[in-house]
């Protein structure tokens, strides 16, 4: 069995971010249930009480937030071709690098044309959440590099289409629950929030997250890189959490006939 590669030649380097990636992952969850720690976004940010000059428009904020891991996702894909002098030190074009702009695509567009926002987000965490996910590409793309140069053999043609498949089913599944959260919030005009339905919210709290975790899986499982499965580590941990939040604040909201208590938080019939 093809075991997924770590970096390779920058071992001193490579184990730094290996550790700092599995003190992420460590941590993330009990962070995000906490209220005093988590990420004040969205439905959870408490900025709306402060000061406008120190907070910032909630869409805004989100284009903050996946902006600069699309640029990044781009700047990857195209430098190497353009700047061919510098291509050394440049991570070369792959399809994880590929499948992060689509993602990142989809999110921004998404923020642009199909979400409804109110209410203001604090600028500190959206600015830390964008400069983590973009660092995230950057990890993506240089480790992918490190592994088509050091285990050619190690990516098959079979793990590019499992991978892109899970990716494209991942995507799908996202775009789709989050479709039908929008749609709850265009056609509601009594209460801010309502319960959502259909799809896996019949099953658990947060659908979306879950096909957000399958599209990340897609992009490791293409990458064949240890480092990018932790990715996927780190990325369960942080919105494993956040749908606990999320169920939590179901619950408290919505009366059992709209929310049963019995539903999961982010895996059917599992959590």
């Amino acid at each position: 069995m093809n075991l997924p590669a770590t970096f390779q030649g920058t071992s001193y380097a490579g184990h730094v971010i290996t550790a700092l990636q599995l003190f992420v992952t460590a941590t993330s969850f009990q962070t995000e249930t906490n209220p005093e720690t988590r990420a004040q976004y969205s439905k959870f940010s408490q900025a709306n009480g402060k000061v406008p000059s120190a907070t910032w428009p909630s869409r805004f904020s989100m284009m903050v937030i996946y902006t600069p891991a699309l640029l990044t996702s781009l700047f990857f894909l195209l430098a190497p071709s353009i700047a061919n002098e510098s291509a050394d030190i440049l991570p070369m074009s792959s399809l994880a690098t590929a499948l992060c702009a689509i993602h990142f695509a989809k999110r921004c567009l998404e923020v642009l044309f199909l979400h409804s926002y109110s209410g203001r987000t604090d600028r500190a965490t959206p600015s830390l959440i964008g400069v983590f996910y973009a660092l995230t590409v950057v990890l993506i793309a240089f480790a992918n590099d490190n592994a088509i140069r050091h285990d050619p053999d190690g990516r098959s043609d079979m793990k590019r289409m499992v991978g892109s498949t899970i990716f494209a089913i991942g995507l799908l599944g996202n775009f789709y629950h989050h479709y039908l959260l929008a749609k709850l919030r265009s056609c509601n005009t009594k209460s801010k929030y309502v319960a959502p339905k259909g799809g896996l919210f019949e099953f658990v709290a947060c659908p979306h997250y879950l096909c957000e975790l399958v599209g990340w899986l897609g992009i490791a499982i293409v990458s064949h890189q240890l480092n990018v499965y932790l990715v996927v580590a780190s990325m369960s941990s942080y919105l494993g959490g956040r749908s606990v939040a999320q169920n939590d604040f179901n619950r408290k909201t919505f009366d059992v006939r709209e929310w049963p208590r019995s539903r999961k938080n982010i895996v059917p019939f599992l959590f």
